[in-house]
């Protein structure tokens, strides 16, 4: 593994940390966009796309144009299907289906070049350089050289089918939606969300819940997509957030709010929320749940959002673990970094590109040993790259070691990174280990985020960006999937 590079330590009196207490400002999202999506030029049909790009004749079937070229049932389908079908499925988040040969042949030039491009599938974690994973990925959509290579074959093959009969083996999709849940919570009225500005209200949910359950899957349901831009839900165990909840169920909050023990974030395309094996969320008897939703309006007239809801799947029995989700960043062990101006500051100046905000945070003495089941990354439209790592002064492992690194990190796909590992055998941290975040930006018109979220904003030309919760703000934020035994 490459070393994490040695900086100086934390500026005294930096801003507090939220520490191992609470999660992330934005979604963690495995980003099932459609980048991939096929385009309809002067009225051709999907069926006219798929005579045209095959080469077939429709009574004949696409064309071999070489014989050794991958098939469809044989080379091809347990990649797309293992890898895109989450997301590109009939009733999926994706607005087309790669499910079957009559809906993947027409798309084959098209998905196999998202994929050489790196746009698709929406994986951004990655061995690196500086970054040599010690353990692997649950549910890695990660594509090897091989199976790209296959893509293009197929596709300069003209998609050829192949045998049914003697099909390869298909492994499971991962699954977008909770399919399981014992609990369904929704808003009880509506929001209008208009003009530019972002807005954050907190919705109080009851769960009727008369002895502590644990959670095993958590997901959000967004009730509109176009303004839901993502969604934390905490556990307020006292009940209180009923009293400060109006007619509609919703009070105002702002991203920052720590409304309790964080449970779940979404964003667009996340996974449910699912901590490992032998594991659960705590949430007790009366508490009731707060979904603290992000909305970041159109830009046009009033959106209306009165769906907003999440599933819950519960475990039957205690756990053996406890886990919980938890922050550091923003800010947390901020370092003077290249920009500053006459102190220690988080700013992006404008047209800056390959900007760099840099902390190295100290975990609390009084934090005792934590697995590590599950990393994340988040930043917002600048933010183009984020490596976390930690340098062990006290807890079992390597002395510096790379929790996770996203070279093409994209606010489209975020989520949370869970490693392929037991929780006997997962990351171990402690008090006195430094958690080493860097984040970097390219606040250019050459970003496409950034001009997008400026149009919004009715502006043409970048500006300095500082350390908040809009969207035309930044955040450095590492999320973290931890584990403590129950008993503790």
């Amino acid at each position: 593994m490459a070393g994490i590079p040695r900086i100086g330590s934390a500026r005294p009196g930096a801003q507090r940390s939220l520490a191992l207490a609470a999660l992330i400002s934005a979604g963690l999202s495995s980003g099932c966009q459609d980048d991939a999506r096929p385009e309809q030029d002067g009225g051709t049909t999907t069926s006219d796309a798929a005579t045209t790009t095959t080469g077939a004749d429709e009574s004949t079937g696409p064309e071999m144009v070489d014989p050794n070229a991958p098939t469809w049932y044989q080379d091809i389908a347990p990649t797309v299907v293992a890898k895109c079908g989450g997301c590109h499925r009939e009733g999926g988040i994706a607005t087309f289906s790669l499910a079957d040969y009559e809906a993947a042949a027409p798309l084959a030039p098209i998905v196999a070049a998202s994929v050489e491009e790196g746009r698709m599938p929406p994986f951004a974690a990655d061995d690196t350089d500086e970054c040599q994973m010690n353990h692997g990925w649950k549910d890695d959509l990660r594509l090897s050289d091989e199976e790209k290579q296959a893509l293009r074959a197929w596709a300069d093959a003209a998609a050829p089918e192949g045998d049914p009969a003697t099909a390869a083996p298909i492994p499971e999709a991962p699954q977008v939606q909770l399919t399981t849940a014992d609990l369904h919570l929704e808003m009880e009225g509506s929001v209008a969300i208009g003009g530019i500005f972002d807005e954050f209200l907190c919705f109080s949910l009851d769960p009727q819940l008369t002895e502590d359950r644990y959670l095993s899957a958590l997901q959000v349901v967004p009730g509109n997509d176009r303004i839901v831009h993502h969604v934390l839900v905490y556990v307020d165990e006292t009940g209180g957030s009923a009293d400060l909840a109006g007619p509609d169920g919703s009070f105002e909050c702002d991203g920052g709010d720590l409304q309790g023990q964080l449970i779940g974030a979404w964003a667009p395309g996340a996974l449910p929320a699912r901590p490992p094996e032998g594991s659960g969320m705590l949430v007790p008897a009366g508490a009731r749940l707060v979904m603290n939703v992000h909305y970041h309006p159109t830009g046009g007239g009033d959106e209306i959002d009165d769906a907003t809801a999440i599933d819950i799947d519960w475990l039957d029995e205690v756990p053996a673990w406890r886990a919980e989700l938890a922050l550091v960043g923003n800010g947390d062990g901020l370092v003077a970094g290249p920009n500053d101006q006459g102190g220690i500051e988080f700013r992006i100046p404008a047209n800056a590109s390959g900007h760099t905000e840099t902390m190295l945070y100290t975990i609390p003495n009084d934090i005792p040993e934590l697995r590590l089941w599950g990393i994340g990354a988040h930043m917002h439209y600048v933010g183009v790259d984020m490596f976390i790592g930690v340098q062990r002064q006290t807890s079992p492992g390597p002395s510096q070691e790379c929790l996770l690194h996203t070279p093409t990190y994209s606010f489209e796909w975020q989520r949370l990174y869970s490693y392929d590992v037991s929780l006997d055998d997962a990351p171990r941290l402690q008090g006195g280990d430094q958690l080493y975040m860097r984040c970097i930006y390219e606040n250019t018109l050459n970003n496409p985020g950034v001009a997008e979220a400026l149009g919004q904003q009715g502006l043409d030309e970048p500006i300095d960006v500082y350390l908040g919760e809009e969207t035309l703000d930044e955040m450095c934020l590492g999320i973290y999937g931890i584990a403590v035994p129950s008993i503790f």
